[in-house]
């Protein structure tokens, strides 16, 4: 197999048993593509932190192989191979006596990168993460806010360029509309560093929004279903997932339903409200008709008009949706 064909991480068999009896992850196998995000997500006590933890070896599995690049992670340094792997928590752990930028900078330090360079890197990544280097570089944690903090944290797991990131419910611990802007810079970040990330989440919603591909754990340590969002909300594999997903996955089907050109009407001289791009979900398009009367929108691509989505689109949208399923 080709190198970019090959998951930039890969779990088979992989389970975890503690000397108690408890078994927190049965028998895993689960490829992660590389250059995708894939969520992981469950009740409390699922496995799913656990199986996070052993990709970078803070906790040891009890059975099975995981790769990263190919490389038995087990065969390697833990901590070089931490070093290779970006990591964000809930609670951020940045600290407390050093500046932002400082924080940001810690693995280059740690790398032995110039001072200089190191500094550099962290001014680009908080502009990246949307905070303002002239504004916030020299502060200090406690100066920020929690939403801001888990910015910073981020920034600082991308700061040496890691092919991977894991992110342990990095944006359980913010107020609903904090988290939901999180949410979005995250998946702008994903798609321009182009970063295979491994992302754990209790929330559904934030597991079909985020992931291209999503496993749904089971108490128990138990992979009951891996597979996109769509197929994910629209077929679930058993009870526990259907129940686990909710009786609204019809409604979130929408946050992952994404509009085709078979889906519009030709442009006419007919008015049309806010333009939306080709590349936005069902979800957002409706967002935007539901506010006027005659309920149609532009669609472009590339900031040049394509067609017309009018409410038989949406309907088409989502018979082909249901289809696929």
């Amino acid at each position: 197999m080709d190198r970019s064909e090959q998951p930039m991480i890969r779990l088979q068999g992989v389970g975890k048993t503690y000397p108690d009896g408890t078994v927190a992850v049965q028998e895993l196998d689960l490829d992660v593509p590389r250059g995708k995000t894939v969520c992981l997500v469950g009740p409390s006590g699922c496995g799913k932190s656990t199986t996070l933890r052993m990709v970078n070896r803070l906790i040891e599995p009890t059975s099975g192989t995981i790769t990263l690049e190919g490389e038995d992670v087990t065969s390697t340094d833990p901590v070089a191979l931490r070093r290779r792997i970006g990591y964000v928590i809930q609670q951020v752990g940045l600290f407390p006596h050093q500046s932002i930028r400082t924080n940001v900078a810690t693995v280059p330090s740690l790398l032995g990168w110039e001072k200089k360079r190191s500094h550099e890197r962290a001014d680009e990544l908080m502009s990246l993460v949307g905070l303002d280097p002239d504004q916030y570089a020299d502060r200090y944690p406690h100066q920020l806010s929690g939403g801001q903090r888990q910015r910073v944290g981020v920034a600082r797991a991308l700061a040496a360029d890691p092919p991977v990131l894991l992110m342990d419910e990095p944006f359980g611990a913010v107020d609903p509309v904090v988290r939901g802007r999180l949410q979005d810079e995250f998946a702008r970040i994903s798609r321009d560093l182009d970063k295979t990330v491994l992302f754990v989440t209790h929330d559904i919603d934030e597991a079909v929004r985020l992931g291209d591909k999503v496993a749904v754990f089971d108490v128990g340590g138990r992979l009951a279903q891996f597979d996109v969002p769509a197929k994910i909300l629209g077929d679930p594999a058993d009870d526990f997932v259907a129940e686990f997903v909710g009786a609204s996955r019809g409604l979130r089907r929408l946050s992952v339903t994404p509009i085709e050109r078979d889906d519009l009407e030709p442009l006419d001289d007919r008015p049309t409200q806010e333009q939306l791009d080709i590349s936005c979900s069902l979800e957002d398009a409706l967002a935007i008709m539901m506010r006027y009367d005659d309920g149609v929108v532009a669609v472009t691509e590339d900031d040049q008009p394509v067609g017309v989505l009018t409410p038989n689109g949406v309907h088409k949208a989502l018979r082909r949706s249901v289809a696929a399923s």
